[in-house]
Order: structure tokens, then C-alpha cells, then sequence
């Protein structure tokens, strides 16, 4: 097992790509809903990747937490194993309140990555572009398609 920097709650220091996506279930926090599917997850990091590459993403809680106030779209993808939740628990609600999509996907550290850093990172907001704009698009389908919580 790769080790990494110690961070309080940090699942004892493990990388999470050595972990399943059922595995990294154990580890979600009790508001993480709609949760994307194993292939969704898959599209959506994907996704990521490509928008970093545009320099299309808005990554972490204060940012992306400005830039939609500032009624920016895009899609929202919220780390599912977080703790604690007071951190982001307010996103979601902001989401719903300007009718933009959002989903968790199971593991931060998987969503960092994406994001081309080494830290975990509990909110990315994904923005179109026509570069990646097929993609995009397939992603926000699956998403809107996604149950919301009640």
C-alpha cells in the first residue's frame, strides 16, 4: 500500500486507488446522495481530467462555493467520504436552490487526482467547454437522470 501524508481521518494513510469502489462505500458520510454509480464515477473523473486540461474546473469548497453565487454553471461533484460533513454540507443545498446538477463520487482522494493534484479535494464544479464537450454532455445526462434525496 502506497502511504501518504498523514491527515486526521485520512483512512489510515491509504491510497484510495488501491481500494474497490464497493470498498471505498464503507467510507461515505451520511448525506451522500445522489451518489453516482461505478461507471458514472468513472465518466465523471474522466471528465475532470479533461476540464483540467482546459483549465475548465473550479476545485474546493471556498471556490466553488463563490462561482456559484456568482451564478456560474457547470456540473458539481462532491466527494462522498468527507468528514467532517459541515465542511460542504451547504453546497448541495446552494446546487439545489440555482437548479444546477450535482452528484458524490466515493472517494476525495480519486477526485483530487482527477484534478491533476497530490491533496484530497472534497468539491471540483466541472465547466462546459467545447473541447470536451461530448463528454460533458453525457455526463450531465447520467447526472440529471441521478434520484435526488428527499
Amino acid at each position: 500500500a502506497t502511504k501518504l501524508p498523514a491527515e486526521p481521518g485520512f483512512r489510515e494513510g491509504i491510497c484510495s486507488r488501491l481500494l474497490s469502489y464497493r470498498e471505498q462505500l464503507d467510507f461515505l458520510n451520511p448525506i451522500a446522495q445522489p451518489l453516482a454509480s461505478r461507471k458514472l464515477t468513472r465518466k465523471l473523473l474522466k471528465c475532470i481530467r479533461k476540464a483540467t486540461k482546459q483549465k475548465q474546473v473550479r476545485r474546493g469548497v471556498k471556490e466553488v462555493q463563490k462561482f456559484i453565487n456568482k451564478g456560474e454553471k457547470g456540473i458539481t461533484v462532491l466527494a462522498g467520504d468527507t468528514m467532517p460533513i459541515d465542511v460542504y454540507c451547504h453546497i448541495p443545498i446552494m446546487c439545489e436552490d440555482r437548479s444546477l446538477p450535482y452528484a458524490y463520487v466515493p472517494s476525495k482522494t480519486d477526485l483530487g487526482a482527477a484534478a491533476g493534484s497530490k491533496r484530497p479535494t472534497c468539491v471540483i464544479m466541472i465547466k462546459p467547454h467545447e473541447e470536451y464537450q461530448e463528454a460533458y454532455d453525457e455526463c450531465l445526462e447520467e447526472v440529471l437522470a441521478l434520484p435526488l434525496p428527499l
